[in-house]
């Protein structure tokens, strides 16, 4: 075999977890915005020098930007070699891309492959990847999903994280979106990915699924967060078989407070939150429930929207959006403790 191997995504999929690493070449920026699942990044060029080699390159000429950016390459290769690679055996073998899989990842896999290594560089590069991604996610594997439903506060989510802590399948789409899925759950110092990123984490779970067992997802809507959940896949969620979790309205208020202490400790984004509910319920009722988190009211405070928010819009939604939610498995949960949680899980998960 003559290396670097260059090999499309498609090609590379089926061994995706046999590389000893997977190295992106782009700059910071690119891979921030979204990456092959498990790469590192070791930029050839960093954002500052893409954009003085563009620079050379439109307003002086591509050869003196081709030297400006080959020293530039040169150096920061050299630099991952020694920091990074110095200690890796013949055998180890990495995959290498960037953007288009050109200059950028051709450069770094021509001098890994001189080293002796088996380098693969991706044909195409990131966009390759991106295409195949976008493809699979059109149409998903069929998967016998179990969808989880269940009012606000039910323990939707802690049951999903236990299932998944005792072995089961689990697709968590508010795990993968940093965000709680309502107008209030947005997490604290935790920004959403960008949507890229977000649907590259979808397939990254589905590819490791066995379409034999069953797949555990909770009733999101189509949207979580800013995020949007690929159609067809909320397509054949929808059709799945339901669970219908049952907790009593005084556990759902304690699980909420909960999981909500940062809003507990500062009323003023609570109360900014509930400024964008005035159109769906009246400035007077956002008033009353912005003096109630003002006055540190918290149990009635959710209690309230509980009744007159969640509620209401879940009872509206759930027979629209999930048409078998009447043939549901009823699971009543007796509390919230780590021990209920438990016993529902292996209730479901019997292997």
């Amino acid at each position: 075999m003559k290396y670097p191997e260059l090999l499309s995504f498609a090609d590379t999929a089926p061994r995706l977890d046999q590389f000893d690493a997977i190295i992106d070449a782009r700059s910071p920026s690119e891979y921030a915005l979204d990456h092959i699942p498990g790469a590192i990044n070791c930029p050839v060029l960093d954002d500052e020098e893409r954009i003085l080699v563009g620079t050379t390159y439109k307003q002086v000429g591509a050869f003196e930007a081709r030297k400006m950016g080959a020293a530039m390459v040169a150096r920061n290769i050299a630099g991952h070699i020694d920091a990074l690679w110095q200690d890796k055996p013949r055998d180890w073998k990495p995959l290498v891309y960037c953007w288009r899989g050109g200059n950028r990842s051709g450069s770094l896999a021509l001098i890994m492959a001189k080293i002796g290594w088996p380098v693969v560089q991706l044909e195409g590069g990131y966009k390759d990847f991106r295409a195949f991604v976008s493809a699979a996610l059109e149409q998903p594997p069929v998967l016998d999903f179990r969808v989880v439903c269940g009012t606000t506060g039910s323990g939707k989510s802690r049951l999903l994280q236990t299932l998944d802590a005792i072995g089961a399948q689990v697709l968590d789409l508010e795990q993968l979106a940093c965000h709680r899925g309502s107008v209030l759950g947005g997490l604290p110092s935790q920004p959403q990915p960008t949507q890229k990123a977000f649907e590259t984490a979808i397939w990254d779970r589905l590819r490791r699924f066995d379409p034999a067992l069953p797949v555990f997802v909770e009733s999101e809507s189509k949207k979580v967060g800013a995020l949007r959940v690929p159609g067809a896949l909320m397509e054949q969620i929808r059709a799945s078989a339901c669970i219908s979790l049952q907790l009593s309205r005084a556990h759902r208020v304690q699980l909420l407070m909960e999981d909500y202490q940062h809003y507990t400790q500062d009323a003023g984004p609570l109360n900014e939150q509930l400024g964008y509910l005035a159109t769906l319920h009246g400035r007077d009722k956002i008033s009353n429930w912005q003096g109630l988190a003002s006055e540190g009211r918290m149990p009635e405070l959710v209690d309230a929207l509980l009744a007159e928010h969640y509620d209401p819009a879940y009872t509206r939604s759930i027979a629209r959006n999930f048409p078998r939610i009447a043939d549901a498995l009823v699971l009543e949960l007796p509390g919230i403790a780590d021990a209920d949680m438990l016993a529902a899980a292996h209730s479901l998960h019997k292997g």
